[in-house]
């Protein structure tokens, strides 16, 4: 991780769960990654009805994606959260602390959707990276 990346959880602010509340990354290579969703290389839908199954496809391909731009998650400073049912946030935090650095998590947001652009997609992700 670049050194000057910053995570940052002022104690004026809540304590955090697993992000940080501000990343100072200064100016770089910026990547922006759309929000990613549980379908295969083949437009495949992986996981129906898991929702742990379809995060870590989820993060399997924003891995792909990262991957593409020169990047990896260890640039990542960003990730916002589309899910169907907040209440089964565990098991996606469960597979995102095997991606991203969980001593220096990225900044995040969760967002709780009556619908995604399938009835079938339960979690859509996408990433903020940054690269000196």
């Amino acid at each position: 991780m670049p050194e000057n990346k910053r995570f940052l959880s002022p104690k004026t602010l809540p304590p955090p769960f697993g992000y940080s509340h501000v990343v100072d990354a200064p100016a770089g290579r910026v990547i922006y990654v759309s929000g990613q969703v549980p379908l295969d290389a083949a437009g495949q839908l992986v996981g129906e009805g898991d929702l742990e199954t379809q995060a870590r496809q989820v993060f399997e391909n924003l891995t792909v994606a990262l991957a593409a731009a020169g990047a990896s998650w260890a640039d990542v400073v960003k990730l916002s959260f589309f899910v169907v049912d907040v209440a089964q946030i565990g098991s996606v935090r469960q597979v995102r602390d095997e991606y991203v650095n969980t001593r220096q998590p990225p900044a995040s947001t969760l967002i709780e959707v009556s619908r995604l652009f399938r009835d079938d997609v339960l979690i859509e992700v996408d990433a903020v990276a940054v690269r000196d």
